[in-house]
C-alpha cells in the first residue's frame, strides 16, 4: 500500500478555532440573504432575522445540525450510468473550469468571444480527454441570447460527452428546464436524484450574503437531489480580511450558512464545500487566479471543509497569462499540485487563464497533461515486491542492463505516466526533425487531430428529441425566435 502525498494546512486546534469563529460571526454579525423562501426557512428554523435589512443571525445549534445531516460522501455519474466521481476522502478529481467569457483563439493569437461551435469543440475534446473526470458548461456562447444563455449551454454540454457536468443557473427561472434535461438524459427524476450526473455551482456574495438567485439555487438542488456547490470568493484585502487565515474564516462562514440554506430545505441532501478566491493585487486591482497566495487560501479552506466532514472543492490550477506561455504552465501545474498535496475532491480550473475570465482549447490539452502528473502524484509511492530491489539487482548484474527483465516490462507502466504526444520528450535531433514546435503549437495541432477523430457517445433519438423540446419551449417562452442548431458540422441559424 502506498501513502498519499499530503499538505497540512493548520494544526488541529487551529481548524477548530476557525471553525468556532465562523460560528461566531453567524451568530453575532450573520448574514444578508435578499430570496424570500429562504428567509422563510431560516427564521421558521429559529435565526434572528431583521425584516428591514434582511440580515439573518444565526444560532450556532442550527449549523451543527445542519452539518450532522449533510453528507459526507457523494457520488456522480456519467450519462451511461457509471459512477466516475466518488467525492470524499481525499480522493481527486479534475474538470475545466466554468463560464468562461472569452475563448482564446489560438490561429488568430486572441482571445474573442465564443459561439456555439466553440462550446461544441469544448465539450468533445473534454469527452476525449480522458484524465478529466466530468465536463463543465466552460464558456459562455455569444450567438444565444443572455436569458438563455446557461440553458443552452447545457443542452451542447449532454449532447456532446457522456460525462457528468459542473454548470450553473443565470436566472432563478433556468433550474426547472435545467433539471427537466438532466432528468430526460438520466432516465427520469428519481433515476436522476439516485445517479445525479450534474453538479450545480452556488455562490455567495463576499462578503456575507446570499443573492436571491444564488440563494434559489442552493434550495432547487436541495430539493432535487442534485449535487450543490457552494463557491464562496472572498478577495484579499477587497471583500475580505487581508490575511490569508481570515479569509479562510469568512469562506467558512458564507459557506455554513449555505450549507444551514441547503439542509433545511432538504436534510440529507448532497453538498459540497467549494469556492474560487483570491489573493487581491493591490499594485493592478486584478483577482490573481495563479498567485500561491490564492492556491493556499483554496488547500487550506479544503482543510477545514475536510474537518467538516463535507466533499470539498477549489477553482484552482489556473492562469492569469493571456496567451498559452511559460506563465500559464507554471502557474496552471503549482495549482493543480497544491490541489492533489491538499486532496481536494473535485477540483475545476483546467483550460482556463486570463483571472477565469478565458478559456483555451490548446491549454485544455496541455492541462489534461499536468492532470495526469497529479493524479499519479496521488498515487505515492508503492512498494511492488519483497525485498524491494535486491532480487532485481541480482538478476541484473548477470545481465548487465534492466531493459530485457520481466520485471521491467511488467510494471513500467504502472509506475510511470506516459504523457500524450503534447508533451516533448524527444532528443534534440527529433525535435528538429519534427518542425521544432513549442508546446502551444503541439497542442494547437493536437486539438485539430482530437477533434477530426474523436465521436461523442449519441444519445437515443427519443432522449435527443425530447431534449431538444425542452430547449424550444424554453426559447419560445422567452420570445426568442432564433437558436443556433448543429449537426456534427458547423452550426446555423433556425427558426423557432
Amino acid at each position: 500500500m502506498s501513502v498519499q502525498p499530503r499538505v497540512r494546512w493548520f494544526r488541529e486546534e487551529t481548524r477548530a478555532r476557525i471553525f468556532t469563529e465562523a460560528l461566531e460571526i453567524l451568530e453575532k454579525i450573520g448574514v444578508f440573504v435578499e430570496n424570500d423562501e429562504a428567509l422563510e426557512l431560516l427564521d421558521g428554523a429559529g435565526a434572528r432575522i431583521d425584516s428591514r435589512t434582511a440580515r439573518v443571525q444565526i444560532p450556532s445549534h442550527l449549523v451543527i445540525r445542519a452539518l450532522a445531516t449533510a453528507p459526507g460522501r457523494i457520488k456522480v455519474f456519467d450519462r451511461l450510468g457509471e459512477c466516475v466521481m466518488d467525492l470524499g476522502g481525499d480522493r481527486v478529481h479534475f474538470n475545466p473550469g466554468s463560464a468562461a467569457l472569452r475563448i482564446f483563439d489560438y490561429q488568430l493569437g486572441r482571445a474573442r468571444t465564443p459561439i456555439t461551435q466553440d462550446l461544441i469543440s469544448f465539450s468533445t475534446l473534454t469527452d476525449a480527454l480522458p484524465n478529466y473526470a466530468a465536463q463543465s458548461t466552460g464558456v459562455i456562447p455569444g450567438d444565444v441570447h443572455e436569458d438563455l444563455a446557461d440553458r443552452f449551454r447545457l443542452f451542447v454540454a449532454l449532447q456532446y460527452s457522456v460525462k457528468p457536468v459542473v454548470t450553473g443557473t443565470f436566472g432563478k427561472e433556468a433550474f426547472r428546464a435545467m433539471h427537466a434535461m438532466l432528468a430526460t438524459v438520466s432516465g427520469g427524476v428519481e433515476e436522476l436524484r439516485k445517479r445525479p450526473m450534474a453538479i450545480f455551482d452556488c455562490c455567495p456574495s463576499p462578503p456575507l450574503m446570499w443573492s436571491d438567485l444564488t440563494a434559489q439555487a442552493l434550495i432547487d438542488c436541495a430539493r432535487s437531489g442534485i449535487p450543490a456547490e457552494l463557491v464562496s470568493m472572498p478577495l484579499t484585502g477587497a471583500t475580505a480580511p487581508v490575511t490569508l487565515a481570515g479569509a479562510v474564516t469568512q469562506h467558512c462562514a458564507e459557506s455554513l450558512s449555505g450549507v444551514l440554506i441547503h439542509q433545511l430545505a432538504h436534510p440529507g441532501s448532497p453538498i459540497i464545500y467549494g469556492g474560487s478566491p483570491a489573493c487581491f493585487d493591490m499594485r493592478k486591482g486584478t483577482t490573481p487566479m495563479g498567485a500561491v497566495e490564492t492556491q493556499m487560501i483554496d488547500g487550506a479552506y479544503a482543510e477545514i471543509g475536510k474537518h467538516l466532514g463535507l466533499p470539498t472543492h477549489a477553482y484552482i490550477g489556473m492562469s492569469d497569462s493571456k496567451v498559452v506561455d511559460y506563465q500559464c504552465g507554471m502557474e496552471s501545474a503549482m495549482g493543480a499540485t497544491v490541489a492533489v498535496l491538499s486532496g481536494i475532491n473535485n477540483i475545476s480550473g483546467p483550460g482556463m487563464h486570463d483571472f477565469e475570465a478565458c478559456q483555451s482549447l490548446e491549454k485544455l490539452v496541455l492541462d489534461h497533461e499536468i492532470v495526469g502528473l497529479g493524479l499519479r502524484l496521488t498515487r505515492g509511492i508503492e512498494i511492488r515486491d519483497q525485498p524491494i530491489a535486491l532480487s532485481m539487482l541480482e538478476e541484473a548484474i548477470e545481465t548487465k542492463e534492466f531493459l530485457s527483465l520481466s520485471h521491467t516490462a511488467k510494471w513500467f507502466r504502472e509506475e510511470a505516466y506516459i504523457p500524450d504526444k503534447v508533451i516533448d520528450r524527444a532528443t534534440l535531433g527529433e525535435w528538429e526533425e519534427q518542425g521544432r514546435q513549442d508546446a502551444a503549437m503541439r497542442a494547437s495541432a493536437r486539438v485539430e487531430e482530437l477533434l477530426a477523430n474523436h465521436t461523442p457517445e449519441p444519445l437515443a433519438d427519443s432522449v435527443q428529441t425530447e431534449l431538444s423540446d425542452i430547449m424550444m419551449a424554453e426559447a419560445r417562452a422567452l420570445g426568442i425566435d432564433e437558436l443556433p442548431v448543429f449537426g456534427r458540422g458547423k452550426p446555423a441559424t433556425v427558426s423557432v
